[in-house]
C-alpha cells in the first residue's frame, strides 16, 4: 500500500498524464565550481521527538537531517556524479523508512512508478559525494522545503547555486512531535523556523561559510518559516520564495508571535505559479482571490520586492522533483518543454537575485531590475513587478548612531552634511537636551555630552534651557569659568531662570 504524503497545500491533482522528461532538458549552465555534497544527521538537544513508525513512547533529541551542497575545486579527483536514486535514498531515510527496498521508492512515496520515472532514477546529477570544500568563503543559502517534504526536493537548483559559489544547506520539513505535521500549522511553522535557525548555526561551524552573507530560500510551506526566520534574525540578508505559502495563507503568517513587518526589511523575491484556470478553481473549490492576492508583497515597505509570475509553472513545478516526477494535470499544466524551460529561468532569476544582494554584483542587479523581455524572455513566460522601498525617514536615532561612530566629535559638520542629504532631518531640542544630560553626568562620557550641548545651542541659540544644561555640564566637570559664561547666557535669554541665578550666586561666592 502506498504511503500517502502531502506534497502541496493548494489542491489535489487529477486528470493526469505522464510526460517524458530528462534532467538534462532543464539545461542549467553550471558555474565554475565542481559541486560537492554531504548528508548527515545532527540533533537539537533542546527539543524532543518521536519516530512515528516505531510505535513507541520513546522521546529522543530532535534529529535534524542536514543536506549540504557546496563549491569544490575542479581539480579534485572524484568518481562519478551522484544519481537521482541516491538523492531519493535520502528522502527514504528522512521519511523514516530506511530499510525500504529501492525498487519500492516510487511506489511508496510521492510519485507514480512509471517507466519514465524509473529512468529518472538512473540519471546522473552534477554533485559529487564528500569532495573537499573549496578553499575560500562563500555566501550561505538556507533552503526550507515544502509541506513535510525532503531536504533534497530541489536538488537541481541547489546544485546550480553551489556551482556558482554558494553553500546551500537544507533540512526536511517535519512536524514538531513526529515526522508528520499536526493540525496546528502555526506551531509547525514555528518549528520549521527553528529548524532554519538550527541549520544556520550548524553550518557556521564550516570555515567555508560566510555567515555575514546569508539568504533563505523556500518552496510552498517553507516560505512561511523563511519569512518568520527573517523577521527575527538580522543576519538574514535576502529571502527567495518559490511560490511560498506566505502568499496563500498570509493570515497564518500573522498568527506567529514573531510576525513584524517592520523587521522584514531585506530584499524579497516571490516567484509565483501561473493563474489557476477557472475550471480548476471550481472543481477543486479554490478561492479565486488566490490568483491575485499577494498580501506580504503588497505590505512590505522597508525593502525592495520582486514579484514574478511564471505562466508555464503550476505549484508542484517549483521543485526539481516536481518537474521530473510529478503527475501532469491536463486541465492546466503546460508541456514538458515549457515546464523545463521555465524551471531554468526560475533558477537563473534566483541566482541573479542572490548575486545582486549577497555579492553586490551590479550586472545581476540590472538583470533582476530589468523588464523580463529585456532579459530575453517573452511575456508568455513571465511577468514581473518591482516594488522599491519607501524613502527612509532619517530620524534622530539615525543621526545619533552616526554621531556615535565618530565619538560625538565635529557634530555640527556632521549635522550639515546629513541635513543636505536628508532635508527632512529634525533634531528636536528636547531629545538633544536629554541625550546631553545622560552623557554629561556620566564621567566616562562627559565630553561627549558637552559636544551634544554645543551642537544643540548652535541649532537653538535662543534656548535658555539648553545653555542652562550646558552650564550644568561644565560645572559637573569642574570648568567653573565656562559654567559661569553659560549660566549668564541662559539668564540673558530668560531673566527668570532661578537655577541660573542660584548657580551664579554659588559661583560668585
Amino acid at each position: 500500500m502506498k504511503l500517502r504524503v502531502l506534497f502541496t497545500l493548494l489542491f489535489c491533482q487529477y486528470s493526469i498524464f505522464f510526460g517524458q522528461t530528462s534532467l538534462k532538458d532543464i539545461n542549467l549552465e553550471n558555474g565554475k565550481y565542481k559541486v560537492g555534497f554531504r548528508h548527515y544527521v545532527a540533533h537539537d538537544s533542546t527539543r524532543t521527538y518521536t519516530r512515528i513508525f516505531d510505535y513507541n513512547n520513546e522521546k529522543i533529541a530532535r534529529p535534524i537531517p542536514i543536506s549540504i551542497w557546496y563549491p569544490s575545486d575542479n581539480d579534485v579527483n572524484v568518481s562519478e556524479a551522484m544519481t537521482i536514486l541516491e538523492y531519493l535514498e535520502i528522502l527514504k531515510e528522512e521519511e523514516e523508512w530506511e530499510h525500504l527496498p529501492n525498487e519500492q521508492i516510487l511506489n511508496w512515496f510521492y510519485y507514480p512508478n512509471t517507466p519514465e520515472n524509473q529512468t529518472h532514477l538512473k540519471e546522473r546529477t552534477t554533485s559529487y559525494l564528500q569532495t573537499p570544500f573549496a578553499s575560500k568563503k562563500f555566501p550561505v543559502i538556507v533552503y526550507a522545503p515544502s509541506y513535510q517534504a525532503s531536504s533534497i526536493e530541489n536538488f537541481a537548483l541547489c546544485e546550480y547555486l553551489a556551482s556558482h559559489g554558494y553553500v546551500v544547506v537544507s533540512s526536511p520539513s517535519r512536524g514538531t512531535e513526529t515526522r508528520q505535521f499536526s493540525a496546528n500549522n502555526v506551531k509547525e511553522m514555528e518549528t520549521q523556523s527553528r529548524d532554519v535557525e538550527f541549520v544556520m548555526n550548524e553550518v557556521s561551524k564550516y570555515p567555508v561559510c560566510n555567515m555575514n552573507k546569508i539568504a533563505t530560500m523556500g518552496f510552498s510551506f517553507g516560505g512561511l518559516s523563511n519569512t518568520i526566520a527573517a523577521m527575527r534574525n538580522e543576519n538574514i540578508k535576502a529571502v527567495v520564495s518559490l511560490d511560498g505559502t506566505e502568499r496563500y495563507q498570509y493570515q497564518l503568517l500573522q498568527k506567529s508571535p514573531f510576525f513584524n513587518l517592520d523587521k522584514f526589511n531585506v530584499p524579497y523575491m516571490h516567484m509565483a505559479q501561473k493563474r489557476i484556470p477557472e475550471q480548476v478553481l471550481k472543481e477543486n473549490k479554490i478561492n479565486p482571490e488566490l490568483n491575485t492576492k499577494f498580501e506580504l508583497f503588497d505590505s512590505i515597505s522597508k525593502s525592495s520586492g520582486y514579484k514574478l509570475r511564471f505562466h508555464n509553472l503550476t505549484h508542484p513545478h517549483f521543485s526539481a522533483l516536481g518537474v521530473l516526477f510529478h503527475k501532469r494535470d491536463k486541465r492546466q499544466d503546460k508541456n514538458d518543454k515549457e515546464i523545463m524551460g521555465s524551471y531554468k529561468w526560475l533558477s537563473v532569476y534566483t541566482l541573479n537575485f542572490l548575486n545582486a544582494y549577497l555579492k553586490n554584483n551590479q550586472k545581476a542587479l540590472k538583470f533582476v531590475d530589468n523588464n523580463p523581455m529585456d532579459n530575453g524572455l517573452s511575456e508568455r513566460l513571465v511577468d514581473q513587478i518591482k516594488k522599491n522601498p519607501e524613502p527612509k525617514v532619517f530620524t534622530f536615532k539615525d543621526f545619533n548612531e552616526k554621531a556615535y561612530k565618530q565619538d560625538y566629535k565635529n557634530l555640527f559638520e556632521l549635522y550639515q552634511e546629513t541635513k543636505q542629504k536628508n532635508p527632512d532631518l529634525e533634531l528636536p531640542e528636547r531629545e538633544l537636551n536629554t541625550l546631553g544630560l545622560q552623557f554629561v553626568f556620566n564621567k566616562k562620557r562627559s565630553t561627549q555630552g558637552i559636544n551634544v550641548f554645543l551642537l544643540a545651542t548652535k541649532l537653538y541659540p535662543n534656548s535658555a534651557n539648553l545653555f542652562d544644561s550646558l552650564a550644568e555640564g561644565y560645572l559637573f566637570m569642574g570648568e567653573k569659568e565656562k559654567a559661569r559664561e553659560s549660566f549668564e547666557k541662559s539668564l540673558e535669554l530668560n531673566a527668570q531662570n532661578q537655577n541660573a541665578i542660584f548657580r551664579l550666586q554659588q559661583l560668585n561666592k
